[in-house]
């Protein structure tokens, strides 16, 4: 059995650790669409391998929780790209059909082109006994699954704090925020996916600017600065327009892995709802969306 290293092992001891399922033995060599440079995945029709794995841990190196449908991805690093792929979605097809993954979690083991699928994901694009499969993928932009959502790390203050977004669907190339007054503060991308500010922000509340890698800008007014609660929004990145929303209070209270601490390991939840497959893109979209996508950066 293989076990995915963690990025942060400092704090996130037992959040990524996986165990890498599969037939040992299978010997099966195939060719994959990756490249040597950092990059997400793009629209494009990709060609690789697929695995499967069951987590060990309640979040993985994104620090999401488990999809309520189970169904997500760990991408090696050139593909999970220091965090920059987390919370996109991917179209996978094997022998058996196609499912939509989230990205969730990286696999330092992984090569460019080789998915790292949950089990429930496998059981939907072949038989678990094989073990190793060959696919194709790509990304979905715009999946859009829902509003966006920001939780503070535990720890933060009005010295400095740490966000972790979620139902972004899109991966989000640059965060911002300013308190009442104040001016705009840049965010910094950790490989563990959260986006801190290392200075003084005041006690807010703020507006939180955020853009993904197709130019979409979405900001959050209103929000608070709670450690540890998950605010809702009516945020979400879509048809290549900006959009200004006040955030809409959550009534969940969801605890989120900070970077100063260590996480307890519990069960992870699993469900087997089907994979919502969206139409294939057209042509004169996958054009726009190639050439909005960043350059891969080496």
């Amino acid at each position: 059995m293989t076990a995915h290293r963690l990025l942060r092992p400092r704090w996130l001891a037992t959040g990524g650790a996986v165990l890498l399922a599969g037939v040992l033995g299978t010997a099966l060599l195939l060719q994959n669409g990756g490249g040597a440079c950092a990059a997400p995945p793009t629209s494009a029709k990709h060609t690789g391998k697929a695995t499967f794995y069951d987590l060990a841990g309640t979040v993985g190196n994104c620090n999401f929780k488990p999809p309520a449908d189970d169904l997500y991805v760990a991408l090696g690093r050139t593909e999970y790209s220091k965090a920059l792929s987390c919370g996109s979605y991917i179209d996978v097809t094997g022998p058996k059909g196609k499912v939509r993954v989230k990205v969730f979690d990286s696999c330092p083991e992984c090569t460019p082109g080789w998915l790292d699928l949950s089990r429930t994901a496998f059981k939907k694009i072949a038989n678990p006994s094989a073990g190793v499969v060959p696919i194709t993928y790509r990304a979905v932009p715009n999946a859009a699954p829902g509003p966006l959502s920001i939780t503070f790390a535990k720890g933060s203050s009005q010295y400095w704090w740490a966000i972790l977004i979620d139902n972004h669907a899109n991966p989000i190339k640059s965060v911002r925020a300013k308190g009442s007054g104040g001016s705009w503060m840049t965010a910094t991308h950790t490989d563990y996916n959260f986006w801190l500010i290392e200075r003084r922000t005041g006690n807010g509340p703020f507006q939180i600017q955020m853009t993904d890698i197709y130019g979409n800008t979405a900001t959050a007014k209103n929000i608070k600065l709670i450690p540890e609660k998950k605010q809702a929004t009516s945020v979400r990145f879509a048809g290549g327009s900006a959009a200004v929303v006040k955030s809409a209070p959550s009534p969940t209270h969801t605890k989120t892995k900070a970077p100063v601490s260590k996480p307890k390991a519990s069960p992870a939840p699993k469900a087997s709802s089907p994979a919502v497959v969206l139409p294939e893109p057209t042509l004169e979209e996958n054009i726009a969306l190639a050439a909005s996508a960043p350059k891969p950066h080496c």
